[in-house]
């Protein structure tokens, strides 16, 4: 018997129950699935899920992080403005 088998492994609800466009929760990052079987699940499958979770909380970190690199990209300063507008009178 293995030491985990002793302490059970909480769930990782943090009652943010809403579900995201890929069917995962916004708050723990299980799946349906995950969620309704939680209580039948071994303490290995728990820890599996767990570090699942982490991985889709890490990978969606990385994806708002780049996409408002990409934002911060596109918008221009009140100088680079200014600029393009000086620009724009010459040419009329």
């Amino acid at each position: 018997m293995e030491q985990l088998d002793f302490f059970d492994v909480p769930s990782p609800c943090v009652g943010c129950c809403q579900v995201n466009n890929r069917g995962y929760c916004k708050g723990c990052y299980r799946s349906r699935d995950e969620r309704f079987y939680w209580q039948q699940m071994t303490a290995d499958q728990k820890i599996k899920i767990i570090k699942l979770c982490r991985q889709r909380y890490m990978r969606i970190m990385r994806r708002k992080k780049q996409h408002n690199i990409s934002q911060e990209a596109d918008v221009q300063s009140p100088q680079q403005l200014f600029i393009f507008d000086d620009i724009e009178k010459d040419r009329i």
